[in-house]
Parts: C-alpha cells; structure tokens; sequence
C-alpha cells in the first residue's frame, strides 16, 4: 500500500532513491534494521526510516485488533501468538519483542513503495496525448482552498457522505506516476477507498464527502489520461463515506479486475456487446417469458462470486458457485457445452468484470452473441429498483450490501428465516461472511460452520491451538471450479 508523507517528508526521499534504488528488500539475509538497512541511512534519512518503522509497527499492531465484547463498549483488544492484550502497552511490548522481523520487512517495504513513488513522479517527460504535461503531481491536484476542512471530511454521522465506483479501460504507458497522483488526490482529498492501476487503465471506489467525490470526478474528466474514455454517468454512487473503508490503499497491478490471466492474452479490446439498463431490461424480460428458459436460446449469466450472487440476484439467472473473479475462466472452460451456440446476458456489480469475462468468453468461440449490462447492477438499479433484480446489491466496504427494494432472496444458514445481513464469522482468524439472523446470533450461532464455531469456542475457553487455516468446511468441501449439469 503507498505510504503516505508529509511536504517536509517528501525532500528527504529524493536523497533516498539514490541509496534504495538498486537494493533489493525482499533479501532474506536483512535481518537486523541496526545493521543492514539502517546502515544504508545517511543522517538525513534516519528520519525518513524512523517514520517509515513507525507506520510498520502501527500498521502490524493494527492487524491484531479483535472487537470486544459486546458488553464492553469502550476499549480495544488484541489477539496474537494465542494471547489475548486487553491494552496497548502491552500489546506494542509484545510486537516490539516477538515481532521484530515482521516489523522490519515492513519497514523496507514502505520505503520501497516510497522511493518508487517518487521515481514516478519524478520520471514524467512527456506531452503526448497519453501522458499529462511534465509537472509534479501537485500541479495535478485542485484547489481546495474556498471549502472548510469540514466540507471535505465526512463520518458516519453526515448525510452529505458518498461512495463512488468506477473504472476506465485504457491504455497508460506509465501507472506508477497515475499511482503517485491518485494518492496524492485521495490524500488532498480525505478520500479513501481502494484504486487498482495497470497499464489497461484504472479501477476505483473512493468514499469522502460529496463536496470531495465531486472535485474527484471533475479532476478525472479534465485529466488528459481518461477526458476521452471518462463520461460523468461512468461514476456510480451511493451513500457511505470514508468511514466505509479503513483506509486508502493505491497500487499499480497487472490487472485492474483480478481474473488471472493477463492482458496480453485476453484484451478489454474485445468485449461483448453493451446494453444500456433499458435494454438489458428488455431483455431479461423477453428471456423471462419464455415458457422453457432452459430450452430457449439465452442464458443470463452472473459473473460474480457466490457472497454475491447469494443476496441478489437477477431472476432466472446462472450464478456460478465461485469464491471468487478469478475463477471464471475456469468455471467457463469446464462448462463450455452450457454457452455453446447461447445468447449470454452477463452481469456484474459495476461494469468492470463483465468486460473481461465477455471477451474470455468471446475468445472461446462457441456462442452466438455476448452482451454485458453496460454499468452493471448499479445503473440498473438507478433506473429500474423495483425490476427483475431481487435483493441487494453486494459492495466490497464495510457497508457489505446495499438495499434498492424490499425483497430478501436469501436466509439464516442456521434456522432458514429469510435473512439478508452478512456479519464476519465470529472466529477472528476466519474472514468468512455468515448469514445468522438476530435470533440465532443470540444463541450463540454467530461462526460460518461448526468448524469455526468449535474454533471460536476453544479459543474462549483455553490456550488455542498453534495456528489456524483461513478457510473451514465452508471453503474447503466446496469444488473450485464447479461444473453445471447441463439441463
């Protein structure tokens, strides 16, 4: 994750990309700060690894955090090594001596992401279409000098919070410097949120206060990189704010949608063919009519994983039963025969993975046409809230889901009652999303399957076990890449 610094900070790091640039800090033989990475520091730059060490040991000690009990409704608490910390002195004496490694790795990591951002920054020449002028990120960012600190933050409590979502495929010949400047903007900003960035473009959802999102999305259309591929209606938003992700995090990918094949295989170049909401609608509701659907010639295809899918969903859809984007193509590979000489409808949350997807599936050959829901669920929704999607819409923040109709198409993994809320699995180690309503989470179902729930229990009762596996029962009995049976 690219580091934040201060203006003073920035003077130091043009000295420390003349002493970082050739080492390579991923070397297992750097063991000890003192005497290896440490010693690399000139006078100067011992303030510049001070400052980086710290944020390593707050962003270490930050991973340790568990919540609290539900009767304690001030304090935190923190988990590691099978020990449980209920104050920070003693939780911050703990990584400073067992942890010492891990703190160190990071350290050398922030200062790499550091100089390399500079080098970006720093590296910029050209005024070709393509590039923005020979500047400085800062000549990059907006004037924010006629609004209050105030009118650019904003937290749980304040109606005037956003989130937005978008992306832009095209093609940029340098994304470390589009990194440097979308966190510098997101800084200047109070802006955060997750932005991914490839040579094939760019994938963000930022949340801050409206007056922040809209100076975003008006930098965004000015910029030369994206003013020819970026429209206004490209910006889907809904309520949130910053308060909606812990923290902003900017990097450069080799892909701005994770499917795990590269670019150079299969281009966004590509797609299927686009159909604004109205016409997907249209669609889905000839598709609808059909009094055989797994006879007829269309199949609606959801392209997103199974948390998704699970509390919403388009009606009569094929919701593949993945963890996850990237295992798509596999998913498509081993049910070729379900697409062959098909219509396909596909559909995602925003747009973005459908453009991927489409021209897998297109490269395939077997289908008669690809069409994708041109700005995904969220567009649709704006127009049509009461149409053929049931459910809510899955966002990845902490919002978790939002709601555009009354309609609940999921329920209780413990006793069935309808149920739409997702809540993290109670086992601190397992990052699994449960669906467990209000009465069984006061019976104390509150884990995603028994395995965690005896996890969970075991670790309140006594000393815990050495390690634990992130997936359980749940993951590991499902197949990785299902196959269909074709009707």
């Amino acid at each position: 994750m690219p580091s934040s610094t201060s203006p003073d900070e920035e003077d130091s790091l043009q000295t420390c990309v003349l002493k970082f640039a050739d080492l390579d800090l991923k070397e297992s033989n750097l063991i000890s700060p003192s005497s290896s990475l440490k010693a690399e520091l000139d006078g100067n730059l011992k303030k510049k690894y001070s400052f980086a060490k710290k944020k390593a040991f707050a962003l270490l000690v930050k991973t340790k955090q568990v919540p609290a009990p539900s009767y304690e409704f001030k304090g935190k608490r923190w988990r590691c090594c099978q020990q449980l910390f209920v104050d920070q002195i003693s939780i911050h004496r703990h990584v400073a001596t067992q942890h010492a490694e891990e703190v160190y790795q990071q350290t050398a990591s922030i200062l790499k992401q550091l100089t390399a951002a500079l080098h970006a920054s720093q590296s910029l020449t050209s005024t070709d279409k393509k590039n923005p002028p020979s500047q400085e990120v800062s000549a990059w960012l907006p004037d924010i000098s006629r609004f209050s600190p105030d009118e650019l933050s904003s937290d749980q409590s304040n109606e005037d919070g956003e989130v937005l979502l978008y992306y832009c495929y095209c093609d940029l010949e340098d994304p470390h410097w589009v990194c440097a400047w979308q966190t510098a903007l997101c800084q200047h900003l109070h802006l955060t949120g997750k932005i991914r960035i490839a040579t094939e473009g760019i994938n963000g959802t930022v949340g801050g206060s409206k007056v922040a999102t809209r100076l975003y999305v008006e930098v965004m259309l000015s910029c030369p990189l994206f003013k020819d591929y970026l429209c206004e209606e490209d910006f889907k938003s809904s309520k949130g704010g910053a308060h909606c992700f812990p923290e902003l995090r900017v990097g450069v990918f080799e892909e701005i949608v994770p499917m795990g094949i590269s670019p150079s295989q299969v281009s966004y170049k590509n797609p299927g063919i686009h159909l604004s909401p109205g016409e997907f609608h249209k669609e889905i509701e000839k598709f609808l009519s059909q009094a055989n659907q797994e006879q007829g010639d269309t199949i609606l295809l959801d392209c997103r994983n199974f948390y998704e899918s699970k509390i919403g969903r388009f009606q009569g859809c094929l919701a593949p039963d993945i963890r996850k984007f990237s295992y798509f193509p596999s998913y498509v590979d081993k049910n070729l025969d379900i697409f062959r000489q098909k219509r396909v409808l596909m559909y995602c949350t925003g747009g973005i993975r459908c453009e991927r997807g489409s021209a897998y599936l297109r490269a395939k050959g077997v289908c008669k046409e690809v069409f994708q829901l041109k700005g995904g669920i969220h567009k649709y929704l704006e127009e049509f809230p009461d149409g053929f999607y049931k459910g809510k819409l899955f966002v990845f923040d902490e919002r978790f889901a939002l709601a555009y109709n009354s309609s609940v198409v999921s329920e209780c993994s413990y006793c069935g009652v309808p149920w739409d809320q997702y809540r993290l699995c109670s086992t601190p180690q397992c990052r699994q999303l449960v669906l467990t309503c209000s009465a069984c989470q006061g019976q104390g179902f509150t884990a995603c399957c028994i395995m965690c729930q005896d996890k969970g229990g075991k670790q309140a009762s006594g000393p815990a076990q050495d390690s634990f596996k992130e997936e359980c029962e749940c993951t590991a009995r499902r197949p990785r890449i299902p196959q269909e049976q074709p009707a």
